[in-house]
């Protein structure tokens, strides 16, 4: 057994701008002995990459566990993308892309200063879009803690058995439900969660609380989301300022290249 790797470590982590700690342990709701480790970074691709005809990975992937393998308690999964697929990505509301722009400080393992620019743009990246994004990921989510997803889903045998359902769905489900709730009423997203709304998903997670009540809490955070839609109470823009984006973009990759002129 042996640990996966693909793309090119000697071009990616020399150029990496920004990595922080995503997943559970960056929301707050990760449980000791149960979870593994994600961190998720971005890097700028060199100038061949972007401009010559050659195909290039425009990401970088380890892991600790080998191909096929879930991951487990102290595993580790490191994924890094070329900020071109970063941004591409973060405009269309990628919830888990969005994680290194809200994560704390104390959870940023790569930081320079083309990554704190990102990061201090993080607000360009929400929007009505976003919040919809958000919403297909909690349905999907929702869906495979029920049972009803057509789609093929990792097989937790160990949570179904021990507590007759997938719990760790449905603390996806809730948590997405509070995070797509807290973007569209306030347009900010907080890493960690709130005690509160944190202490609740723990709970699911723990499989204390049960599938229905959850489902019942997941469908109330949706309605009043649709709510604040409808009525058009949101703060948040309808879709990213893609210009403003794209102008930080060219600039950066130049920067980093130490085209001045």
């Amino acid at each position: 057994m042996s640990n996966v790797e693909y793309g090119d470590p000697a071009v990616v982590l020399p150029n990496e701008v920004l990595r922080t700690v995503v997943g559970s342990g960056v929301h707050g709701i990760a449980v000791a002995g149960t979870d593994d480790h994600d961190e998720m970074g971005v890097y700028v691709e060199p100038p061949a990459h972007v401009l010559g005809l050659g195909n290039h990975r425009d990401d970088y992937i380890w892991r600790t566990q080998p191909e096929g393998a879930r991951s487990g308690p102290g595993d580790t999964d490191l994924v890094v993308y070329s900020l071109r697929k970063y941004l591409a990505l973060a405009i269309k509301g990628n919830p888990t892309v969005m994680l290194p722009l809200f994560a704390p400080d104390t959870a940023v393992v790569v930081r320079t200063t083309l990554g704190d620019e990102l990061r201090s743009m993080r607000s360009q990246f929400l929007s009505l879009a976003a919040v919809e994004r958000f919403l297909g990921y909690m349905h999907a989510q929702h869906e495979r803690m029920l049972g009803t997803s057509n789609r093929k889903a990792p097989n937790r045998p160990e949570l179904v058995a021990k507590h007759g359902w997938d719990v760790k769905y449905g603390s996806h489900a809730l948590r997405l439900a509070y995070q797509g709730h807290e973007m569209t009423a306030t347009g900010h997203l907080s890493l960690p969660m709130p005690d509160e709304q944190r202490a609740r998903v723990l709970a699911v997670k723990r499989g204390e609380i049960p599938r229905e009540e959850v489902s019942a809490e997941v469908g109330r955070l949706e309605r009043e989301v649709r709510d604040l839609l409808d009525t058009e109470r949101s703060p948040l823009p309808a879709r990213v300022d893609l210009d403003a984006v794209n102008a930080w973009s060219v600039d950066a990759h130049r920067r980093h290249w130490g085209w001045t002129g």
